[in-house]
């Protein structure tokens, strides 16, 4: 059976206008992709921003450090006999806490 020109018609305006919902979806996909990636990034940059204010004011002293010497330092710190069960103390620490909250 032959289609006629009307029915042509009709058929490539309805893919054309599933091919635009299709882009439209797609792009709202990608939209939210963004949105929630450049949430995960602002998240982390107010965490290590108020972080390294917390070092600040904590250690005034450290304000004039370069960034290399910062750095330097930290890994000095992480050196002492120690540290590292402190940090491993407070996030156990975190996590029950979460624990209970979410239980």
């Amino acid at each position: 059976m032959k289609k006629t020109k009307d029915e042509l018609q009709n058929e490539l305006t309805n893919a054309q206008r599933q091919h635009d919902q299709e882009q439209h979806r797609l792009q709202r996909a990608e939209n939210r992709k963004e949105y929630f990636e450049a949430t995960s990034r602002r998240q982390r940059n107010h965490r290590l921003i108020t972080r390294g204010a917390a070092m600040e004011s904590i250690f005034p002293a450290i304000k004039p450090l370069t960034e290399r010497e910062f750095y330097e330092m930290v890994e000095r710190i992480s050196e002492l006999p120690g540290i590292f069960p402190i940090i491993e103390e407070a996030v156990t620490q975190h996590q029950a806490h979460e624990k209970l909250e979410a239980g």
